[in-house]
């Protein structure tokens, strides 16, 4: 007996050291693709500043405007009404779904697009987030788990009304101008202007920074840097498979890659959001019985490879 729990402890000793060295041993998840908040950050306007955006006759303190359990609605005619957890959450982490997501489902480029997913599509990612089969790295894996079932619900049927629109410009580049991330995870320019080499990054920034930072939703289009030759690249590899080495993807997400029942629609996604889920799938960190099919076509994929995939992708039309 002795020696059998010894020989237990050992191995016990053993499979802890592997998985720690396993642990150290994954790559570090890109930082383009991944945003942090930067070391070096740029003034903002004052908490009460008085905003207003263009078309709407509302207006908002900048206070207002970052309140994440009530956000500014600049256009409340142009959506049905909205449940009390997409527009004001219900206190700690369940913060105001249309906070990131915005009231018309588009959201910005550190969190995802919504509009137009079937509800069920929906409620498997909250329930992959909920039992940490999908790991975001971000808030949404807390929030995830502070939502109840029935607020869920109802974000699911309000989002899966929306009907996604353009609003991405996907431009081929050397280089990108010199940016920043602010708390939250998104990608400003700097005021200062200026270039920087883009790399094999995917660099998106918003076409206008004050709307975006004001959530207005007619404000919110972005502009996705990516490498020379990454269209036609991620043309070959989303529609023949690249000679096997990853499977087109229309098999399941449709001939115009807009989703087929409760497939997604890929088309039109923000690049860096199609990266970050191609990435994750291919290293684990989203899991669960919703994304099991997706485990082969990115088996072979390199880095390079899930970057052309993202902005070829992210430049086809959402409908």
């Amino acid at each position: 007996m002795k020696y059998l729990l010894c020989a237990l402890l050992a191995s016990l000793t053993l499979a802890a050291a592997m998985g720690a060295s396993a642990q150290q041993q994954a790559p570090a998840r890109p930082g383009w693709a991944f945003p942090v908040k930067s070391d070096v950050q740029y003034p903002r306007e004052d908490p009460s500043t008085v905003i207003k955006v263009a078309g709407s006759s509302k207006t908002y303190t900048a206070k207002e405007v970052d309140d994440l359990a009530n956000p500014p609605d600049w256009f409340p005619d142009e959506h049905p009404p909205m449940p009390t957890i997409v527009s004001k959450g219900q206190g700690g982490d369940a913060r105001a779904c249309d906070s990131c997501h915005l009231p018309n489902g588009m959201g910005h480029p550190e969190s995802a697009t919504l509009a137009g997913f079937t509800p069920t599509y929906l409620l498997n990612q909250m329930a992959d987030l909920k039992s940490g089969d999908r790991k975001t790295g971000g808030i949404m894996d807390a929030i995830a788990k502070a939502v109840s079932d029935e607020d869920a619900k109802q974000a699911a049927a309000y989002f899966s009304s929306m009907k996604p629109f353009p609003y991405i410009k996907v431009v081929e580049a050397t280089n990108a101008p010199k940016s920043y991330v602010i708390q939250g995870g998104m990608r400003l320019p700097v005021p200062t202007g200026g270039d920087e080499p883009l790399g094999q990054r995917i660099i998106v920034l918003p076409q206008d920074p004050e709307r975006i930072l004001a959530r207005d939703i007619h404000g919110s289009g972005t502009i996705a840097y990516v490498p020379m030759g990454s269209l036609a690249k991620g043309k070959d590899l989303v529609t023949t498979g690249a000679g096997g080495k990853t499977f087109a993807c229309a098999i399941c997400h449709g001939a115009t890659l807009t989703g087929l029942g409760d497939v997604p629609r890929i088309a039109g996604l923000q690049p860096i959001y199609i990266y970050r889920q191609l990435y994750s799938i291919q290293h684990g960190t989203r899991a669960g019985a919703s994304n099991a099919l997706m485990k082969a076509p990115v088996m072979n994929l390199t880095d390079d490879d899930m970057i052309a995939i993202s902005a070829y992708v992210g430049s086809l039309p959402p409908q």
